[in-house]
């Protein structure tokens, strides 16, 4: 039978050791950039993505239009620091727009 530890944890801790056992934090973060995109960007900007993929440090933004697109590549910095920013950590290095 396991022994229990008698040190009293917060569920945050917990949860976070779970994580990192398991190897969960990219399949986090790839959920996480999504949300952020959505939050960071607007309904307006989120009703023409059609796709967000994050690949390592590089997040491809799928869109319908191709005007947006063009308007979108012009502030690539600025949204990279916005949604880095959003999710608290140096996640996102490079932006593709399709």
């Amino acid at each position: 039978m396991a022994q229990r530890d008698a040190d009293p944890k917060s569920i945050k801790d917990v949860l976070g050791a779970f994580v990192e056992t398991n190897k969960l934090q990219k399949g986090f973060d790839k959920v996480n950039v999504a949300d952020a995109w959505r939050d960071v960007m607007g309904p307006a900007i989120a009703k023409y993505t059609t796709q967000i993929k994050l690949d390592n440090d590089r997040l491809i933004v799928q869109l319908s239009s191709s005007v947006l697109r063009e308007e979108l590549s012009y502030g690539k910095e600025k949204i990279m620091r916005n949604l880095n920013e959003e999710l608290g950590k140096e996640i996102i290095t490079k932006l593709v727009l399709r």
